[in-house]
């Protein structure tokens, strides 16, 4: 594996790791599914069945597959809103996040929530506001430590995001109170139009913490992700306090679907990065390459995968939007009875559907 840029650490993750064929296959399958899932968003965003903001993840799948086998369902997640690939490492459907996007009953929170707010057990979900989720993340990290679990939270933020002040005063809660919190810069090198030359004076992200330790990681490779998260998490367990991962990593998509992507980069800058640094291609031919899997067998899982997207899809377009009654429910955590008035308030609107 590349080596690791390393800060305050007099050692970093290992720079050889073992990876089984089933480990291998379950990594390809999972990234796939994310790029699949994706791809047919936008198609279904193009057709305007979904609706609102749309935030994809294609190109940056090594990173929330990398995480999320590197630590426990008890352990806790949260990010911001890009984060359909997260929401389906967790453990939430296909289905019910496509459904999510469409904005039925049948979505991961109802079809409520939408592409920003997703939510699952121990996932606290796609935060809309721009930096909002690192002092919730600190905060999930206390509950941790208060409860006296051995669990990390693992928090989540962008290079557009890392130059907020809220991200540096959390930092300094963390390192004090010593939380057992993961902070992770996705850095796909733009925030929303902007690059990071042209937005930050620094853009060695994993120093960022000062005097919290940090790293920089390949976050392409999901092998190298999985090792520096196996070695970050195992020191917040070790009640070290805090640790800074930077992942550096790279969205084929615009910021979102509202943004084309090739007004600030060109196309061939994203063709360069598809055709050498794809985390989905750098797996499978490190697969191939080490007879761990053979082509035909990874394209049985391409069609597999493919025709589990249409089924999802299918459900998404299909399943009924949730009723007018729904939509007080999930506000205060006892559901007090809940009727949607209109300008005169003795009138009483019901669902028509």
């Amino acid at each position: 594996l590349q080596k690791c840029d390393l800060h305050r650490l007099e050692e970093g993750p290992s720079t050889t790791t073992v990876l089984t064929r089933e480990e291998g296959l379950h990594y390809y399958k999972t990234m796939q599914t994310i790029r699949r899932m994706e791809l047919k968003s936008d198609q279904l965003y193009k057709q305007k069945i979904i609706r609102g903001f749309c935030h994809l993840y294609d190109g940056q799948e090594a990173c929330c597959v990398g995480l999320e086998v590197a630590i426990n369902r008890t352990d806790h997640v949260i990010t911001a809103y890009r984060a359909h690939g997260f929401t389906y490492a967790r453990g939430v459907p296909v289905r019910e996040i496509l459904a999510e996007l469409t904005g039925r009953k049948g979505g991961c929170v109802k079809g409520k929530g939408g592409s920003m707010h997703m939510y699952t057990k121990n996932f606290y979900g796609g935060n809309g506001i721009v930096g909002a989720q690192v002092p919730l993340g600190a905060g999930i990290a206390l509950a941790c430590k208060y409860f006296g679990k051995n669990e990390v939270c693992l928090t989540l933020y962008g290079d557009g995001a890392a130059n907020q002040g809220q991200i540096f005063e959390t930092y300094n809660m963390a390192a004090l109170w010593k939380l057992p919190c993961v902070f992770i810069c996705e850095n796909n090198r733009y925030g929303m139009g902007t690059s990071v030359e042209r937005a930050a004076a620094s853009t060695d992200y994993y120093k960022r913490g000062d005097f919290i330790p940090g790293l920089r990681v390949d976050g392409m490779d999901v092998l190298s992700v999985r090792e520096a998260a196996k070695f970050a998490v195992e020191y917040c367990r070790s009640g070290k306090g805090p640790i800074l991962m930077e992942l550096q990593t790279y969205r084929y998509h615009g910021h979102s679907m509202s943004d084309p992507g090739i007004s600030y980069r060109t196309r061939e800058e994203i063709q360069e990065v598809r055709s050498k640094s794809d985390p989905i291609t750098l797996l499978k031919d490190r697969m191939v390459n080490s007879n761990l899997a053979s082509i035909e067998e990874l394209k049985e899982i391409d069609v597999a995968v493919r025709k589990e997207i249409e089924e999802a899809a299918q459900f998404a377009t299909t399943d009924p939007e949730p009723s007018l009654e729904e939509l007080g429910n999930h506000i205060y955590f006892n559901e007090p009875p809940f009727e949607v008035r209109g300008p005169n308030q003795w009138i009483r609107y019901k669902s028509v559907s």
